[in-house]
């Protein structure tokens, strides 16, 4: 009897749930459960309708009816509404569309320039202990430097070109993308490259299966942050000694007072940075897949 009732008895490691995907394992759930999960992630999606362009959104239309009721004064807070229509005329007499095409290249190519140094000295600090050496003092010395206080300085050498311009973005992006992508590699567990080197990995293996994959998520954080500098860097150079871009389009408007112009220029480098955000989400959602993350509540 006993050995009957054991063989009869189901095993937990051919259950159904563990068989089939994971989200499947929602279906052995009492129906009670699946539910409350139900109006729970229904009761989410009302409160952020729009995800993280919600708060936003929000502050957009609380500026517009302060706006029309008075409480702003439209001369320093014109309406959304009002910047919008001045970011349409500027286009329309084709003003805008030269100045973001000029931004977009200068940011385009500093970025370039800084994430290929910025890769190759945090590879080379991270892999090598004379790479730290050579290159990890320098960095943080950089790290502290602002870069209106660079800008002067590259003027003096380089002119008032653009390769100016370009290299205070470059020195935006490749500063953060070293920090990060040289602690991402240090910070890989020693224990799986043991591992590694136990089941007989020659150096290049170990690298390209360990090392790599383990450093990437911090890459991809240096990734956003080079993003978010480069645009920092781009508004700097631009709103010296420069005679084309969105940072030219800013300092006329200053001068003129021309509110709504100045507006339209610090609206459109925020939605660089929402865009330089989301393609770090799109990154991470494809090269980190294998990797299991804290799903927020």
């Amino acid at each position: 009897m006993t050995n009957l009732s054991v063989a009869t008895r189901p095993d937990a490691r051919s259950a159904p749930a563990a068989a089939g995907p994971p989200h499947a394992r929602d279906v052995f759930l009492p129906a009670d459960s699946r539910r409350t999960a139900s109006w729970a992630g229904l009761w989410r999606r009302l409160h952020w309708p729009l995800g993280i362009y919600t708060t936003p959104v929000l502050l957009l239309a609380l500026w517009e009816v302060l706006g029309r009721v008075g409480v702003l004064p439209a001369l320093y807070a014109p309406v959304p509404t009002d910047i919008a229509s001045t970011a349409v005329q500027l286009w329309n007499a084709g003003v805008l569309g030269p100045d973001l095409a000029i931004s977009l290249q200068r940011a385009g190519l500093g970025l370039v320039l800084g994430l290929s140094v910025g890769i190759v000295a945090g590879v080379l600090g991270g892999f090598l202990r004379r790479g730290e050496y050579l290159f990890n003092g320098l960095a943080q010395i950089l790290n502290t430097i602002p870069l209106l206080a660079v800008l002067p300085l590259m003027i003096v050498w380089f002119g008032i070109d653009e390769l100016t311009k370009v290299l205070l973005i470059a020195f935006g992006a490749g500063v953060p993308m070293y920090l990060n992508l040289f602690a991402a590699i240090r910070g890989v567990d020693h224990r799986l490259i043991e591992m590694a080197r136990a089941t007989g990995a020659g150096r290049w293996r170990v690298v390209g299966w360990v090392l790599l994959p383990g450093a990437l998520p911090g890459f991809l954080v240096g990734l956003r942050f080079s993003l978010a500098y480069s645009v920092l860097g781009l508004v700097a150079a631009e709103t010296v000694n420069a005679d084309q871009g969105l940072g030219f389009l800013v300092t006329q408007a200053q001068t003129y007072l021309q509110t709504n112009q100045v507006f339209v220029g610090l609206v459109i480098y925020s939605i660089l940075g929402l865009l330089a955000d989301q393609i770090v989400r799109i990154l991470e959602r494809v090269l980190l897949r294998w990797r299991p993350s804290y799903e927020a509540t």
